[in-house]
């Protein structure tokens, strides 16, 4: 597969991708964001992100929150117990551990509970311009698979495989626009790969019954 041939088509087509979660205004706002995010929509949790983060501002306000309360208040973005729990428990050991900052770093991130790779992964693109990993998600993880950027099945396999394959300094960039191509073109029941760009490149189109 041609890695530049692709960069250079996403490029053009998505040359503005970004984070479509909305509404925070610092680095712990976007976590508790990109933490509500798990299994929800991002216009789910801009949703609930608009009246919450007017409450809710700061680490040590996480921290203070009211268990039961919170979670009515996530509710809607689906298993708001666990998240609940998980961004509640976060701002504390940023605000015990880390001064109320939200660390730089994929190392002191992971210790977070409710933090993976993928999560650590944003925040470090999104809030600190840092590209230490490959953001890895369900519309990623399906637009390489059919492009045959990778054979692996686990964001960890097919993150260091994505590693590999392009260029480090790009590595934000090119998530997003896999992203946006996934939700806009190659989806998971109905690819459209007649309208796909990068249909004369992509080894599924040509699999895709009804095309060609």
């Amino acid at each position: 597969m041609d890695a530049e041939k692709i960069m250079r088509l996403l490029g053009k087509k998505y040359p503005k991708a970004h984070t479509t979660l909305y509404n925070w205004g610092n680095p712990v706002q976007f976590l508790a964001a990109v933490m509500l995010s798990a299994q929800c929509t991002d216009e789910r949790v801009n949703i609930v992100t608009k009246g919450l983060f007017k409450k809710y501002k700061t680490s040590k306000d996480f921290a203070n929150a009211d268990r039961k309360k919170f979670e009515q208040e996530i509710r809607s973005t689906g298993f708001y117990r666990n998240k609940a729990k998980n961004i509640i428990e976060t701002a504390k050991i940023i605000e015990k551990k880390f001064s109320g900052k939200v660390p730089g770093n994929m190392e002191d991130l992971l210790l977070l509970p409710g933090v993976a790779r993928k999560t650590a992964n944003v925040v470090l693109s999104s809030v600190f311009g840092k590209n230490e990993g490959f953001v890895v998600d369900t519309h990623v993880k399906r637009v390489s698979f059919r492009l045959d950027l990778t054979k692996e099945k686990t964001p960890e396999k097919i993150e260091k495989d994505l590693m590999q394959i392009f260029p480090q300094k790009d590595w934000n960039k090119i998530a997003l626009q896999l992203l946006w191509h996934g939700r806009a073109v190659c989806q998971a029941k109905k690819p459209r790969c007649s309208e796909c760009l990068l249909n004369k490149i992509c080894p599924s189109a040509f699999r895709v019954k009804g095309w060609v």
